[in-house]
């Protein structure tokens, strides 16, 4: 059988997404918090001349990702906003950094605030969750990647926060791979005819990974040949069999139960993927804010 390659690369530069990816999600948001009316509040208060000088400002430690879709909200409210990034997306950041400066008209700015930095606090929460976990298992070869346990809608934006904290990604969706589970297993009566019925069911290029929840699948999965195993909720000692069993001839995933404390054991028993779906679904949120900052503390271009 074929041999696999680890598919851990060196560091790459994180590409951002082409903008009409992001924008209708974001042209969304702020259509749920303009509602029927718009802005009371900055409507009745600020000026529609008025310009104002602000920065978005970390509140802890993390890991910077979403500028670009924060920065549409504010040009969907004002083409003419300028956003002057000083810590780029997968950037460590400390607590009190300034992110990005945020120049333009204050009706603007005040508007799209809050949309702007749920979207950049939900993103930079992913980031520096799966930053964590990949400076946890740094010594191994394991890469860190997501699933496809995504909020709806938002999985494009979810998996390249996942990349920007220098985590891989899984599949996007159901028609990126076929990944055989325990349920398929079941309702097509076993390994064997699940396997052959996804073979004569896809074209050449498509790769095929099967879950395993023991070795003496793991053993069946092998002899019938796979691209990938999935080795699920193992421990690190069934783990460290799996790796010597499958010998490099399919790519080994591990998975289940995986946090910061448990990732390093996980990774030292020389699986090749480890994927954790919490990065995406609980991340806590990085704290950011949106501060006015005078012409002396932030020396802004004129609006």
């Amino acid at each position: 059988m074929k041999q696999f390659i680890s598919p851990r690369v060196p560091d790459m530069t994180l590409i951002p997404l082409p903008s009409f990816l992001f924008e209708p999600l974001v042209r969304a948001a702020l259509a749920e918090d303009l509602g029927r009316a718009g802005d009371l509040t900055t409507d009745a208060i600020v000026p529609r001349d008025l310009t104002a000088k602000t920065v978005l400002v970390a509140r802890q430690p993390g890991v910077v990702a979403g500028l670009d879709v924060a920065g549409a909200a504010f040009r969907l409210m004002d083409p003419e906003v300028k956003v002057v990034v000083d810590k780029p997306d997968g950037s460590k950041v400390a607590a009190g950094a300034i992110i990005a400066s945020v120049s333009g008209r204050a009706h603007a700015l005040l508007t799209a605030e809050r949309v702007a930095l749920n979207f950049l606090c939900h993103l930079s929460g992913i980031a520096t969750v799966t930053a964590g976990i990949v400076e946890a298992v740094k010594e191994h070869k394991a890469q860190i990647v997501c699933t496809r346990k995504t909020t709806p809608g938002l999985r494009t934006l979810e998996k390249y926060a996942v990349r920007a904290g220098g985590g891989g990604n899984h599949r996007f969706g159901l028609d990126d791979a076929v990944l055989i589970k325990d349920n398929h297993i079941a309702i097509a009566g076993g390994i064997r005819p699940a396997l052959e019925r996804a073979r004569a069911g896809v074209g050449h290029m498509v790769k095929i990974e099967l879950e395993v929840d023991t070795l003496a699948q793991l053993e069946e999965a092998l002899a019938l040949g796979v691209d990938a195993v999935l080795l699920d909720n193992m421990s690190p000692d069934e783990l460290r069999i799996a790796v010597s069993m499958v010998k490099g001839r399919a790519l080994t995933e591990a998975s289940g139960r995986v946090t910061a404390a448990t990732a390093p054991a996980i990774a030292a028993s020389g699986v090749d993927l480890i994927s954790i779906g919490w990065l995406t679904h609980s991340a806590p949120t990085l704290d950011i804010g949106l501060d006015y900052a005078t012409e002396e503390e932030t020396p802004f271009a004129e609006a």
